[in-house]
């Protein structure tokens, strides 16, 4: 990054600046609102320093719209994770105050001292894909509130009838058959068949989520939901939180990010390793979805988990070698998507005299960060096996990774 360096703390109602040059010499500050008049402010301040670049703590989060406004408006943007922008502080001042212009400055410090630094671009249809997969999610925990009350409303109607796994079907029958009498009982079945209604539109609602997502998902080129237990939702998930999968050195930089990698729990002569809680959680329960899926079904990674547990490893361990695999699979399925797409392009540019053409190796804002601290070394483990669904075009062979 070359000019000075404009570190900002951003909140919901402020964002809190500071500029540095390349020898971390303090050059301006300032406080400026989230609204119109305070960006428009901010930009003007700025202006000062023709080359800068601006780095926003937690783009992926309570940064995400000021990073979103600065890239619209041409800016060059990265991402500053706070784990790092919170280290630089610790070291910085000795005592870890935490202020909005100390943050400010850590923020700036960590653009300037770290090389490989999130760069965001806009991607609208990346975006729009991460905006609709939280739609879906929370339409999905709607569901399940939903789904709660009726059964405990339904607990109270018919005693002794409650159904583990409640559709709409049943509990359609279950009213049916029940006809109360008394004020308080017509109440109580009157509200079940109010939350009953809701359901209907809630689970109509995902279905139509779902065949959006798969349209998107479809459409951007991907072949991950070739992947046995990844469906619409989670390829999308995972294509707008990874972005550019360039940003990855490798399948361990992937694994250590998504919180799959597990961390060396060595000592002396004992060698073993303990869960990770690092990484992007919100991934890791993606991938979490995917192994379940696989070991309910008749696949390669249910025989591949049987094996674990055969070897002695306990359910939760077994589970883990998974998602390392699936982690593996995915990795591998984005770079060969990657790839698929810049040769179309590489064609297109080709057959179009005058067409220019240039891989992009710079993340989208859709994308997370993947600087984390988990352990990216992998595990050893038995021969590669396909944990891809039958008869997709291209079958993907996972690395043992234990």
């Amino acid at each position: 990054m070359e000019g000075v360096i404009i570190g900002v703390d951003p909140h919901k109602l402020s964002a809190t600046i500071e500029v540095v040059d390349g020898h971390e010499r303090r050059l301006g500050h300032g406080r400026f609102t989230a609204d119109k008049a305070g960006y428009a402010a901010m930009l003007r301040y700025a202006k000062a320093w023709p080359a800068r670049t601006w780095a926003v703590e937690g783009a992926n989060g309570v940064g995400r719209p000021l990073a979103l406004r600065l890239i619209e408006d041409g800016q060059a943007v990265v991402d500053v994770p706070a784990k790092l922008a919170a280290r630089v502080r610790l070291f910085d001042t000795g005592h870890n105050r935490k202020t909005d212009a100390h943050d400010a400055h850590s923020i700036a410090m960590v653009a300037v001292r770290t090389r490989g630094l999130r760069v965001l671009r806009p991607d609208g249809e990346l975006e729009a894909l991460r905006m609709l997969v939280d739609r879906r999610e929370s339409l999905s925990r709607r569901r399940v509130q939903t789904v709660d009350r009726l059964q405990a409303l339904l607990a109270e109607l018919l005693p002794g009838q409650a159904k583990k796994d409640l559709t709409t079907g049943q509990a359609k029958r279950m009213l049916a058959s029940v006809r109360p009498r008394d004020i308080a009982g017509k109440t109580r079945r009157r509200i079940a068949a109010e939350e009953l209604a809701e359901l209907v539109a809630v689970e109509a609602k995902m279905k139509k989520a779902n065949v959006e997502l798969k349209a998107i998902v479809l459409a951007r080129g991907s072949h991950l939901m070739g992947l046995h237990g990844v469906g619409p939702v989670v390829a999308a998930r995972v294509l707008a939180d990874v972005g550019d999968v360039s940003r990855f050195a490798d399948r361990n930089r992937f694994a250590s990010w998504s919180g799959t990698a597990p961390l060396d729990a060595s000592s002396g002569e004992h060698s073993r390793h303990r869960l990770s809680r690092a990484g992007d959680r919100r991934m890791n329960h993606m991938i979490h979805i995917a192994a379940i899926s696989q070991i309910r079904l008749d696949t390669d990674g249910r025989a591949y988990y049987r094996r674990k547990r055969a070897e002695g490893k306990w359910p939760l361990e077994a589970i883990r070698c998974l998602k390392r695999r699936i982690s593996d699979a995915i990795y591998r399925q984005l770079l060969a998507d990657a790839a698929a797409v810049d040769a179309t392009a590489r064609a297109a540019a080709d057959a179009s005299p005058g067409g220019h053409y240039g891989a992009s190796q710079l993340s989208s804002a859709a994308g997370s960060n993947p600087l984390t601290s988990a352990s990216d070394q992998p595990l050893p483990g038995p021969a590669s096996t396909t944990l891809r669904r039958t008869g997709t075009a291209r079958k993907t062979h996972l690395d043992a990774t234990g």
